[in-house]
């Protein structure tokens, strides 16, 4: 940022200078963290509001830091000193809205200090929202720097999850076998996800197991179904209610995978509908502008080319039921060009041309691609490479497991994402969560397998916006 100040000895009375911001839900976050001003009307979380709906407000000192902005950064500039200010606060200001604020210099004394009237109005329709004075100490020397820059602040907030869970309340309530959540944290999702109203769990597994969960939850199971079945044997019936149209979605509770997933590979009662199981993560990540998808990372140890295949078109199906018109699939490798030595690197070049032959269908698939360069742009930029996905990527297909589950758990431990887990090539959408996953993950994966039911089922897009 490069930044300019007038002294004293410049400034003249009339001058003026003005600021505009849009104010964001995530001002409004920043703002609380900073101030300790949690008044819940200012939050938009608390406020019902997850995505800048009017009624989130921002607090009256948040809007007058604007003043500090200009008189800081511009009008004198740095090296401006506050001494006095007065604030008069006309109209609320909400997320969403522009604002322009003004000062003005109005008197010039001796003391080296200079007086503003100072403005603060809406962008769209000119209203005042805020008026008064400053009066400031100028600075005398010369401030003329191009270096000037702060860290950048990322709001550790999942608004994308926030959005898909909203996106999902108005479907029908998805009738969802639960697979033994015998214990407090799978239990307590599925129970998040009935409330919600996103679906309607059956409770499969020991019914001892199950009250005695909700007990230590201090939540009722009145009104739900519980099927009792040994351990071994829940994950056929979850299966078995599929087939006879009681479940049309399966959830993981309390239990390995692989205890989950292998009676329904089975030929005879399983699920197979002649699609590789493939897992997705929906990795909500902040800061970044969309959901981001990381594939497989669960279920796939070594996937050879044709397994890819299925890979990447579920999880193109998947974005798109979640809302993302065109998703972008970029194949990860170590490397950006195809080197015959780095067999994923030959994996992203082929299944890049299938998609270009209509071999795989409804997204753009690029690859290979480095993790920098399939993600931001500035890296692509300087590695020369085009298109829509390099630089934009919001599905990452993995070489393997281990790739893939390293990539997630970064996500979520180091960057602090959310993630929401479902396995696709099924009869059903299978939510497939970890035991040690949070409840927000639990109901957005809930969410997820909702909104992928419904599209599957000829549901028109236009019902869940």
């Amino acid at each position: 940022m490069h930044l300019i100040n007038k002294t004293f000895d410049e400034i003249e009375v009339g001058m003026t200078a003005e600021f505009r911001r849009l104010v964001t839900p995530d001002d409004l976050y920043v703002f609380a963290n900073v101030s300790g001003n949690y008044n819940p009307m200012h939050l938009p979380k608390l406020d019902g509001d997850g995505d800048g709906n009017p009624e989130s407000v921002a607090p009256g000192m948040y809007v007058a830091s604007m003043i500090s902005a200009v008189l800081g950064t511009s009008l004198p500039g740095p090296g401006t000193v506050y001494k006095k200010q007065t604030l008069d606060f006309i109209d609320r200001v909400h997320a969403g809205e522009e604002l322009i604020c003004q000062v003005t210099v109005t008197d010039k004394n001796a003391d080296g200090t200079v007086g503003f009237s100072t403005e603060i109005r809406r962008a769209e329709d000119g209203v005042t929202v805020l008026k008064g004075t400053a009066l400031v100490q100028a600075p005398v020397n010369r401030f003329d720097r191009d270096d000037v820059d702060v860290p950048r602040l990322v709001v550790e907030r999942h608004r994308h999850f926030d959005a898909l869970v909203a996106r999902a309340r108005p479907l029908p309530d998805l009738p969802t076998a639960v697979v033994c959540p015998e214990e407090p944290k799978s239990l307590g999702g599925a129970l998040l996800a009935y409330r919600e109203g996103i679906i309607i769990p059956i409770l499969i597994g020991d019914p001892e197991k199950i009250v005695q969960a909700a007990a230590e939850l201090g939540q009722s199971l009145d009104g739900i179904e519980v099927l009792p079945a040994e351990h071994h044997n829940a994950g056929a019936v979850a299966c078995q209610l599929v087939h006879e149209g009681r479940a049309s979605a399966v959830m993981k509770g309390h239990l390995h995978t692989d205890e989950l997933l292998r009676p329904m590979l089975d030929k005879q009662t399983g699920l197979r509908i002649g699609k590789r199981f493939t897992h997705v993560f929906v990795m909500d990540v902040p800061g970044m502008p969309e959901p981001v998808m990381v594939t497989d990372a669960a279920i796939n140890i070594a996937p050879d080319l044709q397994t890819k295949v299925d890979i990447v078109q579920n999880a193109i199906d998947l974005a798109i039921s979640i809302g993302q018109e065109t998703p972008r699939v970029g194949v990860l490798s170590a490397v950006e060009t195809v080197n015959p030595a780095i067999p994923s690197s030959i994996d992203g070049a082929l299944l890049s041309k299938m998609a270009e032959r209509g071999q795989i269908t409804g997204g753009l698939v690029d690859g290979p691609l480095a993790m920098d360069n399939a993600v931001d742009i500035g890296a692509a930029r300087t590695k020369g490479l085009k298109g829509d996905v390099a630089g934009h990527a919001n599905i990452l297909v993995v070489p393997d497991i281990d790739a893939g589950n390293m990539l997630a758990k970064q996500l979520a431990f180091i960057s602090h994402a959310e993630g929401a887990g479902l396995v696709l090539g099924a009869r059903v959408p299978v939510i497939l969560n970890s035991r040690a996953d949070s409840s927000m993950s639990r109901l957005a994966s809930c969410a997820v397998a909702a909104l992928h039911h419904a599209r599957m089922n000829g549901i028109k897009p236009e019902v869940l916006v």
